[in-house]
C-alpha cells in the first residue's frame, strides 16, 4: 500500500442495522456496500492495540451532525456497543485496504456539540465473568431461555400513556388497573412512541395510590424524556426469590437458583461435635 495515497475509513453499524460510514480522506469512498463520507462524523486516535489477550483500546470522537450521529440518538442510547470497524486504504484503488481495527463503542460522553466514545475491542468481551455462581436466587433474567416466563401473557404487562413526569424517573397515573402491590418493582418500562421510542428503564418502586392511582419510580432518568400521550408498556418485574418464582409467575420448574443452601451465619457458627 502507498503511504503517501493512505486514508483512513470507519464503519458504524447500530444494533438497529443503521450503518454509517466516514474517512479522514477529502473525497468520498465505497467499499463493502458503505458509502464513507468526508466530513467530521468521526475521528479516532492511535490505536493502542496489546498482544495475546490484550485489550484493545482508544477513543473516537466527532462532531453532532443532524445526518450522522446526532445528540439525541447518543442521549437515547441508540449508539451504545454500535460494532465499529476501520481499515487503511488506498484512496486511489480501495481494493487495496487493510482491516485494523474491529470492535464496539464503549462508553459515550458529550460537550460543547461534540462526542467522545470508549472503543473496546472483541477481546474485552474475555473480561466478563464466566460460570455459574451457586446462589439462592435465580440467576436467569426473567423472560429469557433459561426462565421461558412468556412475558406476552396475560397480566405480565400494562399499556399506558404518559400522564405526569417528574425529574425525568417518576411516572404519576390518576388511574391504573388493577394490579398487586410491588408488582412492577424489578421490572422494565419501554416507551413506544415518541422522540423516546425503544428507550427502556429499569423500575425500581412501584405504588399503589389511594383512589386507583399508581406511582412508577425508575432508578434512572431516561436519556430522551417522553412526553404527555407518548404510549409506554410496564412489564412485571421479578426479584429473583424462590417464592415469586412460584406464586407470581408459576415458574418454580424453571427456577434457576439454590434456594436450599444454608445461608452464610450458618457456614461461618461454630460447628458442635455431636459424637463426644
Amino acid at each position: 500500500m502507498n503511504v503517501t495515497t493512505m486514508a483512513r475509513a470507519w464503519s458504524l453499524r447500530r444494533g438497529d442495522g443503521l450503518v454509517l460510514g466516514f474517512t479522514d480522506h477529502d473525497g468520498p469512498l465505497a467499499f463493502d456496500g458503505i458509502a464513507f463520507r468526508p466530513d467530521r462524523g468521526l475521528t479516532a486516535r492511535a490505536l493502542v492495540q496489546g498482544t495475546g489477550l490484550s485489550v484493545d483500546n482508544s477513543e473516537a470522537t466527532g462532531a453532532l451532525s443532524d445526518d450522522a450521529i446526532t445528540e439525541r440518538d447518543l442521549m437515547a442510547g441508540r449508539w451504545d456497543a454500535a460494532e465499529l470497524r476501520l481499515w487503511e486504504v488506498d484512496w486511489t484503488d480501495v481494493a487495496q485496504r487493510r482491516l485494523v481495527f474491529r470492535g464496539s463503542l464503549g462508553e459515550v460522553s458529550r460537550s460543547n456539540g461534540a462526542f467522545r466514545a470508549e472503543l473496546r475491542g472483541l477481546s474485552d468481551l474475555l473480561n466478563a465473568p464466566q460460570g455459574r455462581v451457586y446462589h439462592p436466587r435465580c440467576s436467569a433474567r426473567l423472560g429469557d431461555g433459561a426462565c421461558r416466563v412468556d412475558l406476552g401473557a396475560s397480566g405480565l404487562s400494562v399499556d399506558r400513556s404518559v400522564e405526569g413526569l417528574e425529574e425525568g424517573r417518576v411516572f404519576r397515573f390518576a388511574a391504573f388497573p388493577a394490579f398487586d402491590a410491588n408488582w412492577f418493582e424489578h421490572g422494565r418500562l419501554e416507551v413506544r412512541t415518541g422522540a423516546a421510542e425503544g428507550l427502556q428503564g429499569a423500575i425500581k418502586n412501584d405504588s399503589a395510590l389511594p383512589g386507583g392511582g399508581r406511582v412508577i419510580e425508575l432508578w434512572s432518568a431516561l436519556g430522551l424524556l417522553p412526553a404527555p400521550g407518548d404510549q409506554l408498556r410496564l412489564t412485571a418485574g421479578c426479584d429473583k426469590a424462590a417464592t415469586s418464582c412460584r406464586l407470581k409467575f408459576g415458574n418454580f420448574a424453571n427456577f434457576r437458583g439454590f434456594p436450599h443452601l444454608p445461608p452464610e451465619d450458618w457456614l461461618l457458627a461454630p460447628q458442635v461435635n455431636r459424637h463426644g
